[in-house]
């Protein structure tokens, strides 16, 4: 028998290779997943638009401040423009198409990838009106969430918000530069010209008065740098907090020294943390050598403790085995935990290395051994979302035939403007179509919505948005993910049986 306390942890989170007859469709979920990005973006909406429900819509964002702020995408069922969240989605997006870019050209599916990043960095190219000015926010939360109503139909206000040398906010400026960074890099071998230019304004991401060091953070290409060490945005513009980090600073910003449990658009170290291992074990630490191995601790740390392999300082779970951390929209750090645990277990199988949790150090070359088994302790993973779950209920909208029909986003509750061409009013969206106990007339197919309570149980109710509403930050890991986890799954439907001594059982 297999010893179950030395399978690679990271893989039985996501990697449940289950038989033919119940193995779920990753490539459908994959392309779920890009659709959910078409329904969400805002602006003037291209021929090739897949979700003909949506029309164009906030076509005068930023007239009122005289610069051109249409586009970009709405952040979940409300019309907010939100910087942070979208900026860390369009890095998730890059993030997976530089890692798994070859998997999504097998799927056929590279082509929306770079254009669901491009929509968003287009719009943070005209929200980079000037080096030293960013726009980080369009629409007023408070007046949009008193309003039910199609973004087709908006009066809310478009109030728009910049970070200046006046106002700084380098938590938003950092994520917006990776973002840009990230994605140059998935734009390089397939546009060129447009790589460069997202350089450009990445590199610009020392606008915004910010001091030396912040400076250099923004220009280390590609890592989820986020930072405080030169004025958060918190106070100019409505966001939670951040963090910083970098290789010379790390221990007086806290790269090294904060061991987490979570990886979401406001805490990123788990992110920095697994990218700046890989430095060290490609072997490229050189002077930074003791420095980056205090991040790899960290790194271990939160790979350990989604495992439940960390001495007892492990993440919650639900009975069911999903990663618990959050009432309000927990499903997306399910899923971003999912696409870091998935890179990290590539890159140190790619060394030959291995995860040092206190229990044991384990193998990679175990991975897909156990990729091609059943897992018995399969504790948070894709399939969970998908419908491997105490519901049995798919938490991404329109896959599968059991999902949430009363999704808590407005544009799908109400019927389309394509069908219904009068104006549906703030007040009347409420009335006719808020409290309407039918299914929504529209499917926001590929919307991660919030999901289960710490106990499994789920409201299909759209009135419960910290369960039913889907984001941009819940479903940009999955690109990523889906896609990887489509790969294996088809080099494991066709490979060889276990040899000598190796088993499918995980007993």
């Amino acid at each position: 028998m297999m010893n179950s306390r030395r399978v690679f942890p990271a893989f039985i989170l996501v990697l449940t290779i289950i038989d033919a007859s119940l193995a779920f469709d990753y490539s459908e979920a994959v392309d779920k997943s890009l659709l959910f990005f078409e329904a969400q973006r805002s602006g003037k909406l291209p021929g090739t638009q897949r979700v003909k429900w949506r029309g164009d819509s906030g076509l005068y964002d930023g007239y009122q401040q005289k610069v051109n702020l249409v586009g970009g995408y709405y952040d979940a069922g409300d019309h907010v423009k939100f910087g942070l969240p979208m900026a860390y989605s369009v890095t998730m997006l890059s993030w997976g198409a530089i890692e798994y870019g070859r998997n999504m050209m097998d799927l056929n599916q590279m082509g929306h990838v770079l254009n669901a990043i491009k929509w968003g960095t287009d719009y943070f190219i005209k929200a980079h009106s000037q080096p030293n000015v960013l726009w980080g926010q369009v629409g007023d939360g408070d007046s949009d969430h008193y309003c039910w109503e199609r973004a087709e139909d908006m009066t809310t206000p478009r109030t728009a918000y910049k970070l200046d040398t006046e106002h700084p906010g380098s938590d938003l400026a950092g994520e917006t530069a990776a973002a840009m960074a990230a994605a140059a890099i998935a734009f390089r071998p397939y546009n060129s010209s447009y790589s460069d230019l997202l350089l450009v304004h990445a590199k610009q991401g020392t606008f915004h008065g910010l001091n030396a060091v912040c400076k250099r953070v923004l220009y280390i290409i590609g890592l989820l740098g986020k930072m405080n060490c030169c004025g958060r945005q918190h106070g100019c513009i409505e966001q939670p907090k951040t963090f910083s980090w970098d290789n010379k600073y790390a221990a007086s910003m806290g790269g090294t020294g904060w061991a987490v449990k979570e990886f979401s658009w406001d805490n990123k170290y788990a992110g920095v943390q697994i990218l700046l291992s890989k430095v060290l074990i490609d072997g490229d630490g050189g002077a930074y050598t003791a420095t980056l191995k205090q991040y790899q601790a960290k790194a271990d740390y939160f790979a350990c403790a989604c495992n439940q392999k960390n001495a007892g300082y492990n993440a919650p779970l639900t009975p069911g085995g999903l990663l618990y951390l959050h009432e309000w929209n927990n499903m997306q750090y399910a899923a971003s935990a999912a696409f870091l645990l998935v890179v990290y277990s590539d890159y140190l199988s790619a060394a030959k290395s291995v995860l040092k949790c206190p229990h044991a150090n384990v193998q990679p070359q175990e991975l897909l051994m156990f990729a091609k088994s059943q897992a018995c302790l399969d504790l948070i993973k894709a399939d969970y979302i998908l419908g491997k779950n105490p519901k049995s209920m798919s938490y991404m909208v329109g896959y599968g035939q059991n999902y949430p029909i009363h999704v808590h986003h407005r544009g799908a509750s109400i019927a389309s403007i394509s069908v219904l061409h009068s104006v549906v009013g703030c007040v009347q969206g409420f009335d006719a179509w808020y409290r309407r106990p039918e299914a929504s007339p529209n499917v926001v197919h590929g919307g991660l919505v919030g999901g289960p309570d710490k106990n499994d149980n789920f409201e299909d109710d759209r009135s419960s948005y910290e369960q039913t509403e889907p984001t941009l930050s819940g479903t940009a890991p999955l690109v990523g993910l889906f896609s990887k986890l489509h790969s294996i799954n088809s080099h494991y439907a066709a490979g060889p049986t276990p040899t000598k001594g190796q088993s499918n059982s995980c007993e």
